[in-house]
């Protein structure tokens, strides 16, 4: 990253309505479910910030996080989202650096993506997967250069995610494969690390800089300066809208975010950010992922490069090529239900309602649809778009049908 007026750092070449209440209170208990370790909360660089603008603070993945703002309620903010801007922290994440002569090689050994041929400065999503194929965490991979890679992943799984680099790192530099040189980690500890959102995103940020941000498409970064800073800006985000992740030194990480948060951005917490997720079709670690499902059944064959899918030397290969030639047991679809929100654990039946199927990992109330929508899995066979079921919600079967993800068109800046 860079440092403000500096050169690079060697580290990185209203109220609620009833509606909005139900998609918290039922919400946030499957999101508190998804790993919430035990014993103190660590914070983000920015946890003072949040309290002093009137914050609710929850526990979620070993920190502790903004929920909701003031009285904004979860609704408003999601569509504050989907029609202007908002700006939430997402420094819990762990943002890592992988360096030297084989690196390219060693990431494509510990997931199935086609690294080598991506360009510099672009990005791809990836899973880091186990002995058997099964997911460890789902990530961001961005390529600088053949020997340096920038790597996103998830707060909740950082102690087996970083326990597994360092096994397999020892593994790969003690091989042949690493004669020209070891593969290093580095960890880039306390940096911030925010995500602007949304149809005014773009606008407001290039207000910020002399960067043509219209040259940085949907998957492509590049070291952007912002009023005296130069910032890792990764066009993209987790809400369907077009936006930005930006990358900040913690010395820096209060200023540059009180900068990025003026009107029209709206600060934005967990609630707005899952319910965002969910209708743009994303999945989220602990509910729709997890180390006994492979990238085939949840709808990720395509992270796996096309060269790769016969003959890639990745951990987890046979596995994976076993779902893609003879199918997967499941597979990972969205839904409609009607009548009533299903939410995480709900069970999944065929639509004469005998045969149990499935079950729901994710589910809310849409506020831009309206809708009562939801993400599971169901056996191979009752996945076709279309398919009627039944989801059990509070002892009682309703209606749904299998509907095509997203639910929400995607507004990518594709150039």
């Amino acid at each position: 990253m860079l440092t403000k007026k500096a050169g690079p750092m060697t580290t990185l070449s209203r109220t609620a309505s009833s509606f909005s209440r139900r998609v918290v209170a039922g919400r946030w208990l499957a999101l508190r479910a998804y790993a919430t370790p035990s014993g103190q909360l660590k914070k983000t660089g920015l946890y003072d910030f949040h309290v002093e603008n009137g914050a609710k603070m929850v526990p979620f993945a070993g920190y502790s996080m903004p929920l909701l703002y003031g009285d904004v309620g979860q609704v408003a903010s999601h569509n504050h989202v989907r029609n202007s801007a908002g700006l939430f922290d997402v420094g819990h994440m762990v943002q890592s650096n992988f360096r030297g002569p084989s690196t390219t090689q060693f990431l494509e050994w510990i997931t199935p993506s086609s690294l080598s041929t991506l360009k510099p400065y672009t990005s791809t999503l990836s899973v880091i997967l186990n002995e058997t194929g099964g997911i460890i965490d789902d990530t961001v991979v961005t390529k600088h250069a053949p020997d340096a890679f920038y790597v996103v992943t998830n707060a909740g799984r950082r102690d087996r995610d970083l326990a597994w680099f360092k096994d397999k790192l020892a593994e790969w530099n003690a091989s042949e494969k690493a004669k020209d040189g070891p593969v290093e980690l580095e960890v880039l500890e306390n940096w911030g690390l925010v995500a602007l959102q949304g149809p005014a995103a773009a606008g407001y940020l290039q207000a910020l800089t002399s960067f043509d941000l219209k040259q940085l498409t949907f998957g492509s970064s590049a070291f952007v300066p912002i009023e005296g800073f130069n910032l890792h800006v990764a066009r993209g985000g987790y809400t369907g809208e077009d936006g930005f992740e930006i990358s900040i030194p913690p010395q820096h990480t209060v200023e540059v975010t009180e900068m990025l948060s003026k009107s029209p951005v709206q600060l934005t917490g967990l609630a707005a950010r899952d319910s965002l997720r969910l209708e743009a079709g994303m999945c989220l670690y602990g509910n729709d992922l997890d180390e006994s499902t492979t990238p085939v059944e949840a709808g990720l064959t395509w992270v796996i490069g096309k060269e790769r899918r016969e003959t890639g030397d990745f951990i987890g290969a046979e596995g994976v090529r076993a779902h893609i030639k003879n199918g997967p047991p499941r597979r990972r679809v969205g839904f409609v239900i009607q009548e009533a929100p299903a939410r995480q654990g709900a069970k999944i039946y065929d639509d004469s309602g005998n045969e149990e199927i499935g079950v729901v990992t994710s589910g809310i109330p849409s506020p831009t649809l309206g809708k009562n929508i939801a993400m599971g899995y169901v056996k191979n066979g009752q996945h076709k778009k279309g398919t009627p079921v039944q989801v059990q919600v509070r002892n009682q079967k309703r209606k749904a049908v299998v509907t095509p993800m997203p639910f929400v068109k995607t507004n990518y800046w594709r150039g």
